[in-house]
């Protein structure tokens, strides 16, 4: 026979003498009507007097007592507080760091960004929708874009550089319509994304593999430059630096 479940609690705090004067008149009159209540209470009192009994309880040495007691006398320690004039905190190098770090925290990953610009890559050369306006003139996919985003891309013509000019079309890229000018590089096509850029710096980097596509980030005049070929890399940045060359004030 068990104690009630929703008892048990009480049966100790009865026994340990922790109950109010409320508690423990209840618990007293419904040991009168619970047989189970009352064996298990039995049990602990019996578990208690054995407990209690000559040469069963230990007394710990005097040394170590007083160490506890005055361990548990001690106040516990008050977190610290920055101080209010630090000198590395309020120096301009701490506040260029965390500023950074904040830019950080708001733009999103770069391998994400790069795996997002793969698959509009790709996914222009398979649904034949490569261009919105299709033609190797740049003064007329130049102004084809006006309206339609907030800035306005660079076009330019670099057929002579290998790379010419195929079109332009809208994209979404990273919750953004971005804009899409279109090149080839003998049967292959490369799409350079262009949106406005964030507040930071970006150092140019050479054009690298990802997810067997060439990629090459830049930043130019405010604007982001994302260009993504299945060239190889070296052909891309010659595309970067043709196209840089033309596009700097």
């Amino acid at each position: 026979m068990s104690a009630c479940p929703d008892k048990e609690m009480l049966l100790h705090g009865l026994l340990d003498g922790e109950l109010d004067a409320a508690n423990t008149a209840a618990i007293e009159a419904h040991l009168k009507t619970c047989p189970g209540c009352a064996e298990a209470f039995r049990g602990l009192q019996s578990l208690s007097a054995r407990l209690a009994a000559p040469g069963v309880a230990y007394r710990a040495p005097d040394a170590l007592r007083t160490r506890i007691e005055a361990m548990a006398a001690t106040p516990e320690p008050k977190p610290r507080r920055l101080r209010a004039a630090a000198p590395w905190a309020l120096s301009g190098g701490f506040g260029a760091l965390a500023a950074t770090f904040a830019l950080m925290l708001s733009l999103p990953s770069t391998t994400a960004l790069e795996d997002q610009l793969i698959a509009s890559h790709v996914r222009s050369t398979m649904e034949q929708h490569l261009v919105d306006v299709q033609t190797s003139d740049r003064h007329t996919v130049k102004p084809w874009f006006n309206g339609r985003v907030d800035f306005a891309p660079p076009v330019v013509d670099l057929a002579d550089q290998g790379f010419p000019l195929v079109g332009g079309r809208l994209d979404y890229i990273d919750g953004k319509v971005v804009a899409a000018v279109v090149y080839r590089r003998n049967k292959h096509v490369v799409n350079l994304f262009i949106w406005k850029a964030q507040p930071g710096i970006a150092s140019p980097a050479p054009a690298r593999a990802h997810a067997g596509y060439a990629v090459v980030h830049w930043r130019e005049n405010g604007l982001e430059f994302w260009a993504v070929s299945d060239v190889e890399a070296r052909d891309l940045e010659a595309f970067h630096q043709a196209f840089a060359k033309l596009t700097q004030t």
